[in-house]
């Protein structure tokens, strides 16, 4: 007897269309297959959620392809990139990711002296990739007037150099590039003051030469006054004045700060930093200029000493944001505008110089691992997310600097390490000396990692890291050995 077959119903389609739907609702919130499948932050291959910075001042990162499908893996709304990278720029094409390009610092005073340099910049670094990537904003430099160094030869050429390659960008090229804004990355210290945040100013060596000008610009051209603004420099600065859960988006009302200049109630101090920034362009009469943050974070990790840098912090402070952007915009100055916002970064960059906090910054590691779970569209509940680990403050341990070990090292460079750390004040390798207590092992490793040490603990809270060049690595092992004894950051 044959069996019977019935085809389904009406209501038998919408039920299993329903039942399918929320299984995949599940599995995204429950992390089931975000992590191979960035439908599931980006509905229609589209995504809307935090832009990420994409550096790559490391070795042995994945390609630029495998690195796009990490960023959407993410949920990563927009990607900004240290430069106009020919080979990012491809793998970006066909994705929709708008993409923020940087123009090296290097190259701003060329550019603001000709219009001829600009139109061939563009030429050479955008024309070829665009519409197939979809490059929406153009920076001149990178938090230039935080370097003195190029005060005169930089600092009052960014907005020429702007206005040259805004030119440029509406000449030509089948007008494909007119949309593009421009814009350039100023860190926090372009201000003088940013507390309480109404009392907001920019310093008075750039605020009529440079920052009038280019608010002039910003405003004539409806882009961004882009702010890398990082909560975590200012709350390790003051930890005697400002809470912890404060910094990271989770103060109760008794942290919450009232500004007396405006009336403004402060739950964060992201918020507190931006309107500081809406402050001073106010000040100069342009505080409707539209404001973006080019970078902004948390770090997973540090040396001895940068408090509050672990891998708990750095995943509660992206996560509250993203969930906090997708749901609340703006800040008290500027309720529910809209406005990007660029995390940095995608991996931790290990040959970054400076303190460890530097090579900490990353969602992922250079092997592809994620370094926390975090979904940048904001869209899945914490309580979904696997447990932390618990915050290891760097505070509370003893640490090292030494030679860094499992890299084959240059032992010229090695050299030149040592002979640097040992030339720094007075009596810094006087027991690696012939008859010192640490000269036995006679080797250039043993004396490096006790020249690198020495340096470190006696300049760290001066602004000395223990980096070297990329040779140099902390520990919370002790290398003293026998009589030689090393001293460590809590001596």
């Amino acid at each position: 007897m044959a069996a019977s077959t019935t085809a389904p119903s009406p209501s038998h389609d919408a039920a299993a269309v329903i039942l399918l739907l929320a299984a995949a609702v599940l599995a995204c919130h429950f992390n089931l297959a975000a992590a191979v499948d960035p439908k599931c932050h980006c509905p229609g291959g589209r995504c809307r959620g935090l832009g990420v910075n994409y550096g790559t001042v490391a070795d042995d990162l994945p390609t630029a392809a495998r690195s796009v499908q990490l960023l959407r893996a993410a949920g990563a709304g927009a990607v900004k990139i240290y430069d106009a990278n020919p080979t990012i720029l491809r793998a970006l094409a066909g994705t929709g990711i708008p993409v923020a390009v940087m123009v090296p610092n290097e190259a701003i005073p060329s550019l603001a002296s000709s219009g001829a340099a600009a139109e061939r910049w563009v030429a050479a670094n955008l024309a070829p990739h665009i519409p197939a990537t979809r490059v929406m904003y153009l920076l001149v430099g990178n938090e230039v007037l935080s370097n003195r160094a190029i005060s005169g030869s930089t600092w009052r050429a960014v907005v020429p150099a702007m206005s040259n390659l805004h030119r440029a960008l509406r000449r030509g090229h089948g007008g494909i590039l007119r949309k593009v804004k421009l814009g350039t990355a100023l860190a926090m210290d372009a201000l003088s003051a940013s507390y309480p945040p109404s009392a907001g100013a920019f310093r008075g060596d750039v605020a009529d030469d440079v920052i009038r000008p280019l608010l002039q610009f910003l405003n004539a051209t409806r882009s961004y006054y882009f702010v890398d603004a990082y909560p975590y420099f200012a709350w390790a600065g003051n930890r005697g004045s400002i809470s912890l859960d404060y910094a990271l988006f989770q103060g109760g009302a008794s942290s919450h700060y009232v500004d007396p200049g405006t009336g403004l109630t402060y739950t964060n101090l992201l918020d507190q930093m931006l309107d500081a920034v809406v402050a001073a362009m106010g000040k100069l009469g342009y505080g409707s200029v539209r404001l973006a943050v080019s970078e902004t974070g948390w770090p997973n990790g540090g040396d001895s000493g940068e408090a509050g840098a672990n891998v708990r912090n750095a995943a509660t402070y992206n996560r509250n944001l993203a969930a906090r952007m997708s749901r609340n915009p703006g800040t008290p100055a500027r309720p529910g505008a809209k406005m990007p916002v660029f995390l940095f970064s995608l991996y931790n960059e290990d040959q970054k110089p400076g303190p460890g906090t530097e090579r900490h910054w990353g969602l992922y590691y250079p092997n592809q691992t994620r370094v926390y779970d975090v979904d940048l569209t904001g869209r899945r509940p914490s309580r979904s997310y696997p447990p932390l680990p618990p915050a290891d403050d760097t505070d509370s341990s003893p640490a090292w600097c030494v030679l860094a070990s499992g890299k084959a090292a240059n032992e010229t460079a090695v050299q030149a390490a040592l002979d640097y750390a040992c030339q720094q004040g007075s009596g810094t390798c006087v027991a690696i000396q012939p008859g010192g207590a640490c000269y036995e092992p006679n080797t250039l490793d043993a004396h490096a990692s006790y020249a690198f040490n020495s340096y470190w603990q006696k300049f760290r809270n001066a602004g000395g890291t223990c980096f070297f060049n990329g040779l140099a690595e902390t520990t919370t092992k002790d290398p003293s050995h026998g009589s030689c004894k090393f001293q460590s950051s809590m001596n």
